[in-house]
């Protein structure tokens, strides 16, 4: 398994996503990418968390920031999910936990005593050169998207002051 370190490559995955594609990150150099991993569909907390970006999601564009929400659920699914409400952004299927793996999210966790593995809600900021910029492990829902969205504004000041 791959040790994840802010400043090297972020691993690179490939997965199905919603509306028939593939998302790949070595296809998306240049631009930035938000890698949000959530653990179900239609979930209290995760429906709130893809709202939250949803209703960003026109500043993140216009920061030049692709936005991906991935869980272990089918793409089935992810596309009744995306259309319930109305994310701009796909949502990507990793069913056998590769991408999951990569990113290290699988933790045990424990609901009414009983213990599981399953996806620890976390967030990952890749830059255009596929880079790791910043992650969020453990993430509590309110003003997640936003605290996101105030790091990626903050990666275009620092690319003003080197220029």
């Amino acid at each position: 398994m791959t040790s994840l370190t802010i400043g090297n490559k972020a691993p690179a995955f490939e997965g199905d996503c919603t509306g028939g594609g593939t998302a790949n990150l070595l296809n998306l150099k240049g631009k930035r990418v938000v890698l949000y991993f959530y653990p179900k569909d239609n979930t209290p907390g995760c429906t709130k968390e893809g709202q939250n970006f949803r209703d960003l999601y026109k500043q993140f564009v216009k920061e030049n920031t692709l936005i991906f929400g991935l869980s272990r659920e089918s793409i089935e699914s992810h596309e009744k999910f995306k259309k319930e409400q109305s994310f701009p952004f796909d949502l990507i299927s990793d069913p056998d936990e590769k991408i999951c793996e990569q990113y290290e999210v699988i933790k045990e966790k424990s609901m009414y005593g009983r213990k599981y593995m399953g996806i620890e809600r976390s967030t990952f900021l890749i830059d255009e050169d596929g880079k790791l910029v910043k992650e969020w492990r453990k993430v509590k829902v309110k003003e997640h998207a936003m605290q996101v969205l105030e790091a990626v504004r903050a990666m275009n000041e620092n690319s003003l002051r080197d220029f």
